[in-house]
């Protein structure tokens, strides 16, 4: 008999080490059905969505796009397509601001929208994914943009190279307190979601699919083993899984369910195991059945500095300001403006900012929420930190070693292997922001390491250049001893002329003379 989500929940787990209870106010956002809205005038879509080297764009101002059609090719093998999420006219490629953490602008397509919604050709696979090699399907979900939809955006085909992997693990656990967009997805598309992750159990070999949710989230579960009872193929089931703060990182997830560490710089693969998240499956089945490439998400709007808390479906490039107008606009005590949750999402300075694949939460703050310091307070050494950071990390000699720059002690302690999950800094008595700075030390790092690698370019490129000079220097002056040499030759062979010569010379002279001799003595 096939096990229910209560027996499943009983099932014995793994824990990881760390990690803290949070206050949930997923509530507020899941109230109401996901809802979409009329589509705006102009889409602002970035570029660089992804992990990976930027998108190669295919189009040039005036140029005329269909929804779905590409902008943008993978620049390489870890990139990520980019399509146009309405029909239109580009009118722009230019520099834009978007939500990134380091507040800075990249490229971007303008389109205008002729609101006629005309779809590029499409060709969906449909029930032959079945008979579809893995390779081509890879590459259909290349094509398709799709990236991994829990917030790291890592190219989905990368991700799914391996094959013959044992347990694929759907996540569905959405720490974060205030994030609901997976949970309403799992309540309202659970067969969608099933025929992305059969899709992808198809491409990796996969012999069973563990549907990880917490067991803060009833009513998805609930719809998930409905969902599977209705398959009936036993390759589903669900793991109901503790809520405690950070259990939807990748490597936690997997610690919890299989109670195996995946390796440091390792990838879960070694282990038999592939994690992808639950939206990602959504967007594969969309990808598969419906040919339509990654141009929209569900995406929380939330907070009590928001009107009307709630999901929504919202396409690719739209402002952020016309998602908070569709959920009734800002309150009077409305305060921050953060792409994310509170844990590990980061500030935007305005709403004027495009919605991008990466972009699953908007949290808006209120005024009385906001409870930290302007200036923390100085380090304890309480060690409350230590005891809640899930990677067994120090942060308290990190956050020495971070204000102090000093870059080699922070290798040396595993800076890199920190997933800023913020459990540190939320457990801190003194306010200190520690992941700040973490995020700031990272970046000093790899401007320094591209600064250095930029600098050995140089460096080899001033080597190669003084060597051919060398070389040219070299080649010139042996040409030059050889021309002298050549000379000498000359000269001496010249002089050997006129030493044989003269020999001659004399010879014919003492002949002469003889001759003369002779004749004189003949006369006498």
């Amino acid at each position: 008999m096939k096990p229910t989500a209560t027996q499943l929940s009983e099932k014995e787990l793994s824990s990881f080490d760390g990690g803290i209870k949070l206050v949930a106010y997923k509530g507020i956002s899941t109230r109401e059905p996901i809802s979409t809205f009329a589509q705006t005038r102009q889409y602002i879509v970035p570029l660089q969505q992804h992990i990976g080297a930027i998108s190669q764009v295919l189009v040039a101002p005036g140029d005329k796009v269909l929804k779905g059609q590409m902008l943008a090719k993978p620049g390489d093998l870890v990139s990520a397509a980019i399509h146009s999420p309405v029909s239109g006219v580009v009118t722009d490629i230019t520099q834009h601001d978007i939500p990134h953490i380091s507040g800075l602008a990249d490229q971007c397509v303008i389109i205008e929208n002729d609101f006629n919604d005309e779809w590029v050709t499409r060709q969906p696979l449909g029930d032959q994914y079945n008979e579809t090699s893995s390779h081509e399907l890879r590459n259909v979900i290349r094509d398709a943009g799709i990236v991994g939809l829990g917030g790291a955006t890592y190219p989905t085909s990368v991700k799914q190279t391996e094959i013959n992997i044992k347990t694929l693990i759907l996540n569905g656990v959405e720490c974060e307190p205030y994030i609901s967009c997976d949970d309403a997805l799992m309540r309202e598309r659970a067969q969608e979601i099933l025929s992305g992750a059969d899709i992808i159990g198809h491409i990796i070999k996969a012999r069973e699919c563990i549907i990880a949710i917490e067991d803060n989230k009833p009513e998805a579960i609930k719809a998930m083993q409905e969902a599977i009872d209705h398959d009936g193929t036993g390759f589903f089931q669900v793991q109901i899984i503790p809520t405690i703060y950070p259990s939807g990182g990748e490597k936690q997830l997997i610690k919890i369910i299989t109670g195996e560490e995946v390796p440091k710089h390792r990838y879960p693969a070694e282990l038999n195991v592939l994690c992808h998240n639950i939206a990602t499956a959504y967007a594969i089945h969309r990808a598969i059945y419906f040919a339509e490439p990654l141009i929209s998400r569900i995406t929380t709007v939330t907070g009590h500095g928001v009107a009307q808390p709630q999901n929504i479906e919202v396409l690719i490039g739209t402002p952020i300001s016309h998602c908070i107008e569709r959920c009734g606009g800002y309150t009077d005590d409305s305060d921050e403006l953060i792409m994310g949750g509170p844990m590990m999402g980061f500030s935007l300075n305005s709403d004027n900012l495009p919605i991008v694949k990466a972009c699953n939460c908007l949290l808006v703050t209120a005024k009385t929420e906001h409870t930290s310091r302007d200036k923390h307070l100085p380090c304890i050494r309480c060690g409350k930190c230590v005891d809640v950071c899930p990677a067994r990390l120090l942060p308290q000699q990190l956050y020495w070693y971070a204000s102090s720059k000093n870059t080699d002690r922070l290798i040396e302690h595993n800076l890199f292997d920190c997933i800023e999950c913020g459990c540190c800094a939320y457990v801190c008595p003194s306010d200190i922001p520690l992941v700040q700075y973490y995020r700031s030390a990272k970046t000093t790092i790899w401007q320094h390491d591209r600064e250095r690698k930029f600098s050995d370019i140089s460096r080899l490129r001033h080597e190669a250049h003084q060597q051919r000079i060398d070389k040219q220097k070299f080649e010139r002056e042996e040409k030059l001893r050889k021309k002298r040499e050549m000379l000498k030759n000359k000269n001496n062979d010249k002089d050997n002329k006129k030493d044989v010569i003269a020999e001659a010379l004399a010879r014919a002279q003492a002949k002469k003379n003889d001759r003369l001799k002779d004749n004189d003595t003949e006369t006498d």
